[in-house]
């Protein structure tokens, strides 16, 4: 394990802390045992001194119904069907009002001092084990739900407003992961406390390497621009093959991660069509544990959002963006006030205000002609990620917002 630079240590070692101890009770609707964003914050809790539980649900048979996980006591609710049953909605919403019994049970079960819901589905089930056990309520908010954008909307999104206004009020306290949310949130409804936990990793010193090269059997002369992520419709990723024939030669484009529906076929195609497969190439996610290695092996970092999809996309502050900063590339970004804020102070990265694919092209062209700048960028990246960015030091805010939390009980 690499060793924890100074400004870290100082972090983690700092004394000013007093932990509160308490219980707490973590609930997700989906399998935790691959979620490091929900495992690092109840591992965190568990550091401090809390008995955390987690209760989280499977789709597995085999699955254990118990296991400690890193000082966290993780209960499975599960449920064959959770995943395969979203294809029919009439089956889908039985087995829905199912879980959500079976989640409430399993919560009142589990007793806590605070009931912690991740994400906005597990708002429901959580809210009513607090208010039945008269219990504080935490909600870690991920993403906005208002306005509803006009396309590829699901079920939440449709609600989520709604639900934000029948439980917030109601709750002790709320994480955001960006500032400009919290503050629309605030706007909104009455929230008492609210922290911010920005979605940063676990601090590591990561070497340039060449996986991502050697991996699609590209010279060492061949720049690299990296999009990793959910490759999903509303991250502007047909615009970004578009923009790859205006490219510089020997450039080319790398979109890296998970699938989301008929989204890869559709790229494909139109890599295909557009005569760019070779210079737009598509990989598969990797192990979290594998990431930052391929991420170093890139040149140029890319979270080129719409802002004018949704109001959670225009002020989002995705964890993609720390790890670029973490492996060291330089960003280019839309403008995207909470990225574009970070990109300017820390001075990581260049803003563009188009999506128009000569403009993608363009921005990506200028940032690569000038060698000297770029290694300024991957320097000042590296020294926010060791000294900024890492969870060894947002953890803090955790902790403390916890023992805000549990000194009025």
């Amino acid at each position: 394990m690499n060793a924890l630079p100074k400004t870290v240590k100082a972090a983690v070692e700092d004394a000013s802390i007093e932990t509160i101890y308490g219980k707490v009770c973590i609930h997700v609707l989906r399998e935790s045992r691959q979620d490091f964003r929900l495992l690092r914050t109840a591992t965190a809790l568990a550091e401090a001194g809390y008995a955390v539980s987690l209760v989280d649900v499977v789709a597995q048979r085999t699955c254990p119904v118990r296991e400690e996980r890193s000082g966290v006591m993780i209960e499975h609710i599960v449920v064959p069907d959770w995943f395969t049953a979203r294809r029919f909605e009439l089956w889908f919403f039985m087995i829905a009002v199912q879980t959500f019994i079976r989640s409430v049970l399993h919560l009142m079960r589990t007793k806590a001092d605070v009931y912690h819901a991740s994400e906005l589905t597990a708002l429901p089930a959580t809210f009513l084990a607090a208010a039945l056990r008269r219990k504080k309520l935490i909600f870690e908010l991920y993403d906005l739900q208002f306005p509803v954008p006009l396309t590829h909307v699901g079920f939440w999104r449709y609600v989520g407003a709604s639900l934000y206004g029948l439980f917030l009020p109601h709750c002790a306290g709320v994480i955001v992961t960006s500032a400009y949310h919290g503050n629309e949130v605030k706007k909104r409804y009455k929230v008492p406390e609210m922290a911010l936990l920005r979605n940063v990793p676990s601090y590591r010193a990561i070497e340039k390497t060449n996986r991502l090269r050697e991996c699609l059997g590209i010279s060492s002369h061949t720049r690299i621009i990296l999009y990793q992520g959910n490759i999903q419709a509303d991250r502007g990723l047909d615009q970004l093959v578009l923009a790859a024939q205006h490219l510089e030669p020997d450039s080319i484009i790398v979109i890296m991660g998970k699938g989301v529906g008929e989204v890869p076929l559709q790229l494909e195609a139109l890599i295909t069509r557009e005569g760019m497969g070779e210079r737009v190439k598509l990989l598969p996610a990797v192990a979290y544990e594998d990431l930052l290695e391929w991420t170093a092996s890139a040149d140029l970092g890319l979270t080129l959002f719409s802002p004018h999809y949704s109001l959670s996309i225009r002020y989002t502050l995705p964890n993609k963006l720390f790890e670029y900063l973490m492996a060291g590339l330089p960003v280019l970004s839309m403008e995207l006030e909470a990225i574009a804020e970070v990109l300017r102070t820390s001075q990581v990265g260049e803003v563009i205000d188009s999506l128009d694919p000569p403009q993608i092209a363009a921005g990506i062209n200028r940032m690569l002609a000038d060698p000297a700048a770029l290694a300024q960028m991957s320097h000042n990246a590296l020294r926010v990620a060791r000294e900024q960015f890492n969870w060894e030091i947002e953890k803090r805010e955790l902790v403390l917002f916890y023992q805000k939390m549990l000194s009025s009980i």
